[in-house]
């Protein structure tokens, strides 16, 4: 039987992960203009909509990155305790 090693390079993931991440902000600021358009904003209300949605899907990013650290830390120490 022959290993077989990852199929992307170091490079392709974090270029995946980054549009991954630019993706996920666009959604949530895309989401808060549509959501705007759905009760009758202005085109200024639903732009500031989507640049507030925007900053908010940015900070959320932030915080998921964070937990998401703190736990593969926590899994993989609790990997070795055993």
């Amino acid at each position: 039987m022959t290993m077989v090693g990852p199929s992307i390079t170091d490079d392709e993931r974090r270029v995946a992960n980054l549009r991954l991440q630019i993706g996920f902000v666009v959604l949530v600021g895309l989401s808060g203009g549509l959501v705007a358009l759905q009760v009758g904003a202005s085109t200024p209300q639903v732009g500031l909509a989507v640049v507030g949605a925007l900053v908010l899907g940015g900070l959320l990013l932030l915080w998921l990155r964070r937990w998401s650290a703190e736990f593969r830390r926590e899994t993989n120490r609790s990997r070795f305790r055993r």
